[in-house]
């Protein structure tokens, strides 16, 4: 019997055949740095030509960090309704700058940010079926804090409701 290891039968790439191939990776969808070292390292590309590539998409304009960082903030705080401490964990994971988490963050307008808040608030406690007052309030807050609300706000907002 033979065995044929991945590694071996894994395609290789030119410089201009990844560029192109992480033009169109880029292009489908906003993407951090990290993602596209990831990629490149996945093709098996050398650091010169990973180096090289990554400068050519930063100058190409398919790579912008502030960009794909405002976009991030927009799309996970309107569709996922995280709140600013899980947003901001998210971008230091992918190694955006502070300046740039600092530039997507004011796209989250304070008004929306506490009216999302009272929502999920609402939401949440005619979920919790729990009879207990303090136990209803923490399951409450448990969740809230886990998607990312800042503790003064969730026991605030909490304290109005419950």
């Amino acid at each position: 019997m033979l065995y044929f290891s991945n590694l071996n039968l894994q395609k290789t790439y030119t410089v201009d055949e990844a560029q192109k191939k992480l033009e169109n990776y880029c292009a489908y969808q906003e993407r951090c740095h990290k993602d596209v070292r990831i990629k490149l390292k996945g093709m098996r590309m050398i650091p010169e030509a990973i180096d090289q590539i990554m400068v050519h998409l930063i100058q190409q304009n398919y790579l912008n960090e502030e960009r794909f960082a405002k976009s991030f903030v927009r799309g996970k705080f309107r569709i996922k309704k995280w709140g600013k401490n899980r947003l901001v964990r998210e971008l230091k994971f992918r190694e955006i700058s502070k300046y740039s988490v600092d530039r997507a963050l004011k796209e989250i307008e304070l008004g929306e940010y506490y009216e999302t808040l009272d929502q999920l608030i609402q939401k949440r406690i005619a979920q919790v079926k729990e009879k207990h007052p303090y136990k209803r309030k923490k399951k409450v807050a448990d969740y809230l804090l886990y998607r990312g609300w800042e503790s003064n706000l969730v026991y605030e907002k909490l304290n109005e409701y419950l």
